[in-house]
């Protein structure tokens, strides 16, 4: 009996070990993460100003190479969106037309 407790909180203590080490992997791999409040609300309305109007869709934040950028994804009125990129300090770096298809057309300064 007290063989199989022992058995069940390794096993346990394993499973907690994976999910913490896969959520590390992901934090450090640089990939997109969602973005919390006060930020994600800095962002989208500094993303709105530059697109000249519009609704944030989504808010990212991409840390790949030390410099962190957000990623805020615009509708605008006529219906088109873009992705305007953000430096750490909320200010445009640049914008990309966004057909929400998965491809992007980079440099297309609107």
């Amino acid at each position: 009996m007290k063989r199989k407790r022992v058995l069940v909180v390794a096993a346990v203590c394993i499973a907690a070990l994976a999910v913490a080490g896969a959520g590390i992997a992901k934090a450090v791999s640089g990939s997109d993460e969602s973005v919390t409040e006060p930020a994600a609300a800095k962002a989208a309305a500094a993303a709105v100003k530059a697109a000249g109007g519009g609704s944030a869709r989504e808010v990212e934040y991409q840390d790949g190479d030390g410099a962190g950028v957000y990623e805020v994804e615009v509708r605008r009125a006529d219906g088109s969106q873009i992705e305007v990129h953000l430096n750490g300090r909320f200010q445009p770096v640049d914008t990309v037309a966004d057909d929400d298809s998965g491809s992007e057309s980079e440099g297309a300064n609107d």
